[in-house]
């Protein structure tokens, strides 16, 4: 028989790279270790640019003091979700309206503004979705509790004005009420040249806080600001009072508080701007569940998505769309921050169709366009162009009961 197994020989020497018992060359194992250094060396790095602050490098223009500072935030996209879960319509003293679940949903669209580290802030360099912060482009002069103070109550703000708007154009009875007297900002009593900066603040600045809200002023509960300006009807500048506040974090506390007079006026003030804590009063009782989303800016979206779930028709059309913008009591939009973030975080999601105010810069309309290009971006000046312009897109129109609020 013949064999027809082919033999073959091997090579003797150096060159005999992957031959049985046969070792590489010398100089391709002198080249592995550097290259197994280089390799350590760049996941070391790769790790500590992961949980290095970005403040390290990062940094961006104070514009109120002309400085540079360290930017250890960044304003990022989030997500929108459907608002129609979020609301409950009911009534223990008479029959709820029908309600009229849609098929597809108006999206509440929300950012972030989480640290940053310096990974994070060398990938998003460049992005026009990715905006770095400073301490106090995320905070403001407030400190973190105060800003969430705000953030919380402002939502629940919008809130209440959508409740009021949605059922007040369907031709529902909606009363507004007085509110709590919450500390907005202290009041400046002098700028600098520039008005820029405050120099002096009131002297109730040195035992109250913003964010702070007052219940008592000389043994009267405050259930209102009105209710404080009765109190300081018969008082002078220099009187000190008795409050007792609310803060975040710290509880009830009593505090004399040094009386001033209002800049250019005849008038006694304590010293801040009072937050606008003014609720609305409905046929039927309206819950909307944020959980812990803050911020004004869900103002029109709730506003749409309580006139959606109210009246017959698919209101979208049948397609989710998605809508920011805060809502005034008179039906207004105002503009919003974080438009380019929000624009990118739709995009994101696939929804075709952003509505967004009319009062919006020119420059945010713009970057929003360049952080989501495809997206169809459609600004609105009040509510009722938002109706119009979801029927222009599809959506059934509504027989809404007035064209604007107290007509």
């Amino acid at each position: 028989m013949t064999d027809d197994t082919t033999s073959t020989t091997v090579p003797a020497g150096d060159d005999a790279v992957g031959a049985p018992g046969v070792m590489p060359p010398r100089w391709h194992r002198w080249w592995a270790i550097p290259l197994a250094v280089l390799s350590v060396a760049v996941v070391v790095l790769v790790a500590v640019a992961a949980v290095a602050p970005a403040s390290l490098v990062a940094r961006e223009l104070n514009e109120r003091i002309d400085e540079m500072q360290p930017a250890p935030y960044a304003r990022v996209p989030a997500g929108a979700s459907p608002i129609t879960d979020r609301i409950s319509i009911s009534s223990s003293d008479q029959p709820v309206p029908e309600l009229y679940p849609p098929a597809a949903d108006l999206m509440l669209v929300t950012i972030t503004e989480p640290r940053q580290s310096v990974l994070s802030w060398w990938v998003g360099r460049g992005e026009p979705a990715v905006v770095p912060l400073t301490r106090e482009d995320k905070f403001g002069i407030r400190t973190p509790d105060q800003q969430r103070v705000f953030s919380l109550e402002m939502m629940r703000t919008s809130e209440e004005v959508a409740q009021y708007v949605a059922f007040s154009l369907l031709g529902y009875d909606a009363e507004i009420l007085p509110g709590d007297v919450l500390i907005a900002e202290m009041a400046c009593m002098v700028f600098n040249e520039a008005g820029t900066a405050c120099e002096e603040y009131a002297p109730s600045d040195e035992v109250l806080d913003p964010g702070d809200r007052l219940i008592e002023a000389d043994g009267v509960t405050l259930n209102s600001v009105e209710d404080l300006t009765a109190v300081l009807a018969d008082r002078s500048p220099g009187d000190d009072i008795d409050v007792l506040v609310e803060r975040r974090g710290t509880g009830e506390f009593r505090v004399l508080v040094e009386l001033t007079s209002a800049p250019g006026e005849d008038r006694t003030i304590v010293g801040f701007v009072p937050f606008d804590t003014r609720r609305i009063s409905l046929p039927f009782d309206v819950d909307i569940n944020t959980g812990s989303i803050g911020g004004p800016s869900a103002g029109l979206a709730f506003t749409l998505s309580l006139i959606d779930r109210l009246t017959a028709g698919e209101l979208t059309g049948g397609s989710d769309v998605a809508v920011t913008g805060t809502i005034g009591l008179d039906g207004s939009v105002g503009p919003i921050g974080g438009l380019p973030q929000k624009a990118s975080a739709v995009a994101q999601r696939g929804i075709g169709l952003f509505l967004i105010p009319a009062a919006q810069s020119a420059a945010d309309v713009e970057a929003a366009r360049a952080a989501a290009p495809g997206l169809q971006i459609v600004p609105v000046a009040d509510v009722v162009e938002a109706l119009d312009a979801l029927v222009a897109a599809g959506g059934d129109p509504v027989d809404i009961a007035v064209r604007s609020i107290g007509s």
